[in-house]
């Protein structure tokens, strides 16, 4: 048993349906999950004194390509759009092995956690021919060394440039092999039960990269074994004219006719539909996550959050691959996601407490998790917290729950806590060598970018 007491919280927000901050109170974590939230001081095994500081739920990213953080800020994709970017960077990503996966798992989740995010998603679907077997297990691995809770797909391409889709033939896989993959994954991986740290989704990559009988047959197995479904869809209009010329369907209409459509589904992205197909989301609960610095680096569009929130579409925040952000920083997709639709939408646009519930609560819905994003008793023990006495945040907390989107923060967090466990403490990862981690990542990113050519 262990608890942990975080004292005097000077501001907490809670994220309740009333918004509201409190002032001076104790929170009490017990095996992982909030037991107390009052203003009597209780005992503990750990205890923080929190009264300098700001608590919020821990941020959740709903979408992440964690092995691309070995292909960040390379300057021949910096200024393409989403297909040149891939097919060039396809021919780099068949290279992958362990210790790519290992590393760059490990690198991007610690970022993560530096700013505030308590559990990720990742969505791999890069298994290069005669490699790939242990890359799901070296990721639940990584997340383990450091403390975060971790959602994984086993995700999957089928559909290779000789057949008309995007990837090369060394990094696609029978629809066989990914089924009996899935299966295996679930089967080992994949907690249901309350509190999980760890679960497992089924996530076939893209329209352009797989083929209809793998979704179909994606579909059907996730729904026996109980785990979710997810791709990406919509992001471009590249993409929207590969399927209508393809499949005589939009990507949504696509999507429907596979049977990808319900409140077990969430797709990536989602700038281009239209009104009538955002209502359709609504009516069946299919959700969205929204990756505005990916979105933009990229050139693909601005997704139509706020008449999706108006709406009532699920929608949550994520990061993107480490190639298309190029990092792995929820703090910046807050501002990021604010700023952009106060600039597409003007006064309608979601407010900064609205998005940091679609980081939080929004994106835990995504998830199918009930137990995450607010500070209540009976949730998860995910929070993160932030030093009011620091310059940056002088004159800046009118309003606590609103901080995030209006004035930004952009160091690194004083605590994060997962599950009850302070793995982040003064800004630095407490579970694991960070300096060490940093020169073995490196050190590999040099062999990979040798292997790759571009060393």
């Amino acid at each position: 048993m262990h608890s942990l007491l975080i004292k005097n919280i000077k501001y907490l927000v809670t994220n309740d349906n009333k918004d509201s901050v409190l002032e001076n109170v104790n929170l009490l974590i017990r095996d992982g999950v909030i037991v107390s939230i009052a203003e009597a001081e209780q005992t503990a095994d750990e205890v923080i004194d929190a009264s300098r500081m700001i608590a919020y739920p821990g941020l959740i990213n709903a979408h992440h390509h964690l092995y691309q953080i070995f292909t960040r800020n390379l300057p021949q994709v910096q200024n393409m759009e989403l297909f040149d970017w891939l097919k060039t960077l396809y021919e780099m990503w068949k290279f992958i092995d362990d210790e790519v996966v290992f590393f760059s798992t490990a690198v991007g989740l610690g970022e993560l956690l530096k700013k505030g995010c308590t559990t990720c998603f990742d969505q791999h679907y890069i298994f290069p021919q005669s490699r790939g077997d242990s890359f799901i297990d070296l990721q639940f691995e990584a997340a383990k060394m450091l403390g975060i809770r971790m959602h994984v797909s086993r995700g999957s391409m089928s559909l290779s440039k000789k057949d008309g889709g995007l990837p090369p033939d060394s990094v696609v896989q029978t629809t066989d092999e990914i089924l009996r993959d899935s299966e295996r994954i679930v089967k080992k991986y994949h907690d249901s039960k309350p509190y999980s740290m760890r679960q497992v989704a089924l996530a076939p990559c893209s329209p352009f990269s797989v083929t209809p009988e793998l979704m179909k047959e994606t579909s059907k197995l996730a729904r026996i074994l109980g785990v979710r479904l997810h791709t990406h869809l919509a992001e471009t209009k590249d993409e929207e004219a590969f399927v209508r010329e393809k499949y005589r369907m939009t990507p949504l209409e696509f999507m429907q006719s596979l049977d990808w459509l319900g409140s077990d589904v969430w797709f990536a992205h989602g700038i281009y539909f239209s009104d009538k197909e955002l209502e359709l989301l609504a009516r069946t609960g299919t959700g969205v996550c929204h990756c505005p610095i990916s979105n933009m680096k990229l050139s693909s569009g601005v997704a139509k959050v706020t008449k999706m929130l108006e709406l009532g579409v699920p929608v949550g925040l994520g990061v993107d691959g480490s190639a298309s952000n190029d990092g792995s920083n929820m703090l910046e997709e807050i501002r990021v996601a604010y700023l952009l639709h106060r600039l597409n939408d003007g006064a309608q646009a979601p407010t900064g407490s609205q998005i940091l519930k679609m980081a939080t609560e929004g994106s835990a819905r995504l998830l199918g998790r009930d137990d995450l994003g607010k500070l209540a008793m009976g949730m998860a023990g995910d929070l993160f917290m932030i030093n009011t006495d620091k310059l940056e945040l002088s004159c800046a907390l009118s309003d606590p729950k609103a901080f995030l989107s209006t004035v930004g923060y952009k160091g690194n967090v004083d605590y994060t806590v997962v599950n009850g466990y302070v793995v982040v403490k003064d800004g630095h990862l407490t579970m694991t060598d960070e300096a060490k981690l940093a020169s073995e990542a490196n050190e590999a990113w040099g062999k990979y970018m040798s292997l790759t050519g571009n060393s």
